[in-house]
């Protein structure tokens, strides 16, 4: 699959010195996709289906909720119950007539999944971080300058790790996928350990006794390390 190249957000997010430069991407395209589904979203034919049909997960309805458009997400919300009602009468008739202690998956198990495991919100927010994954791969490939940045940047956290491993396995082989591999799981190590000593600090200065000592890097490492293992969401807490 090819992929649009993403060259100046990504630099950009590696230059912000955070836990995770993905992370920052994450945080800044979810804030756009919150516009667009409370704006624009409206006239775009393809969003607007899409939005009937998949409706959001609870997180990104919850955003949406909590947006300055409340008119729009109940025109969206009202569209996606009217069909979603009609699939469950169709559902519920099946499942009244099925065997009884019948395994697996039934139509009226998946459509009731569906919402809580699928969204349009989703869907173009992973399609975005896909891209900036491969730019990352591209960029450590073409710019000695990137990759020497990111071998002494913080690495990535642990969703968005997992993310650029799939990547990967996708782009690079043989002994480019080693060395790549190899040097950004030093990295990650290196940095889980930092955070591991940086938390412990932060527990130890609820101690009376230490409550004099100096914080050090610790007085943010407990949002920093929940980024770390997180992802976005506790990107910028303290």
């Amino acid at each position: 699959m090819k992929y649009e190249l993403e060259t100046i957000p990504v630099w950009d997010a590696l230059k912000t010195d955070t836990e995770c430069l993905l992370c920052v991407l994450e945080k800044r395209n979810e804030e756009k996709l919150t516009t667009f589904f409370l704006g624009e979203s409206v006239m775009d034919p393809d969003s607007r289906v899409a939005a009937n049909t998949l409706g959001f997960c609870p997180s990104h309805a919850e955003k949406l909720f909590d947006g300055d458009h409340k008119l729009g997400v109940a025109l969206m919300t009202h569209t996606y119950l009217a069909g979603f009602l009609a699939e469950f009468k169709k559902k519920r008739r099946s499942a009244d007539t099925a065997a009884d202690g019948k395994k697996g998956p039934s139509p009226l198990k998946e459509l009731l999944a569906r919402p809580l495991n699928d969204c349009i919100f989703c869907r173009r927010l992973a399609e975005t971080l896909d891209r900036y994954a491969y730019t990352v791969l591209y960029l450590y490939r073409k710019d000695p300058d990137f990759r020497k940045t990111l071998l002494t940047s913080k690495g990535f956290c642990v969703p968005h790790l997992l993310r650029l491993l799939e990547m990967t396995d996708r782009e690079m082989k043989g002994k480019e996928r080693e060395t790549f591999l190899s040097a950004i799981l030093e990295l990650e190590e290196k940095r889980f350990s930092v955070l591991e000593e940086e938390i412990d600090w932060f527990t130890q200065k609820f101690d009376y006794r230490n409550r004099e000592k100096p914080w050090g890097n610790s007085r943010d490492a407990l949002a920093r390390t929940l980024q770390k293992l997180k992802g976005h969401r506790f990107l910028g807490k303290k």
